[in-house]
């Protein structure tokens, strides 16, 4: 690779098209890398962008392998960081999760446009994951810890819920980036379970999960209803003991559980 003059600089241009807002103060990560517990671990982080994050995880004993789209970033992150530091060049959302060696702890700073993909991704996917945390928007962080009967809780709560237990670890004020984004950040640590349901039956819960949340300000008969029609809707219910005028969000996993056993003997 040929470095540009902004490469060679060491200094290169942040780039809105990554979503690349940078922290400016690694103490800022204590709360992540406390959470990690990475000493001797493997570590991948996603996202290093200058290094803050990623430097604290070397110095607290992690063995890092740093996944990074931007070229130029890379080849700063290389000629600024002494310690020994695994780096690859590319996409993300192309991280083969499933062949990560087992233990593989994950962190990032994610970027904003794609959090939600990512973190789908490792819960999924990722099985020989057992602890990750992230850095992502405060509003997606509160999402992604939500319960039942929470303003944020959605479809994405209920499949945080099926793999795992996620709690905040902190905010993270916008001013604490360069540049500093439009919404402040938070801290979201993970730490694995074993899934409700055999692997193959996995996708369907969460299929219908969304499909409840689909009108989420109507009843849940009515949510159902568009998929299944209404008399399905109603005897699946009635089956799984849930009142056909409950709402998907004042579902807990014990409750979609319950609907998804009742739909597939109905």
């Amino acid at each position: 690779m040929i470095p540009s003059p902004a490469m060679a600089r060491g200094t290169p241009h942040l780039k809105k098209a990554f979503g690349q807002h940078h922290l400016v103060d690694g103490s800022l990560c204590r709360p992540l890398v406390d959470f990690l517990a990475p000493a001797g671990a493997r570590v991948l982080e996603i996202g290093p962008g200058g290094g803050v994050l990623t430097a604290e995880l070397l110095g607290a004993g992690a063995r890092v392998l740093a996944w990074e789209v931007d070229p130029e970033w890379a080849f700063a992150l290389r000629r600024r960081l002494r310690a020994p530091l695994a780096l690859v060049v590319g996409d993300a959302l192309a991280i083969p999760w499933e062949r990560l060696p087992a233990p593989t702890l994950l962190a990032g700073n994610l970027p904003y446009n794609v959090a939600t993909a990512l973190i789908e991704g490792f819960l999924t996917r990722g099985h020989g994951i057992p602890r990750a945390a992230v850095l992502v928007q405060h509003e997606v962080a509160e999402r992604l810890v939500a319960r039942p009967g929470d303003g944020a809780y959605g479809s994405l709560s209920v499949l945080v819920a099926a793999h795992a237990e996620a709690r905040l670890l902190g905010r993270v004020r916008k001013g604490s980036f360069r540049p500093p984004p439009k919404v402040d950040g938070g801290f979201v640590g993970f730490a694995r379970r074993a899934p409700p349901l055999p692997a193959e039956e996995m996708p369907d819960l969460l299929a219908l999960v969304r499909l409840a949340f689909g009108q989420r300000r109507k009843m849940l008969r009515n949510g159902l209803a568009a998929g299944w029609g209404r008399e399905r809707a109603e005897a699946v219910l009635a089956s799984a003991g849930i009142a056909p005028t409950a709402r998907a969000e004042t579902l807990g996993l014990e409750e979609y559980l319950r609907l998804f056993q009742a739909a597939r003997r109905g």
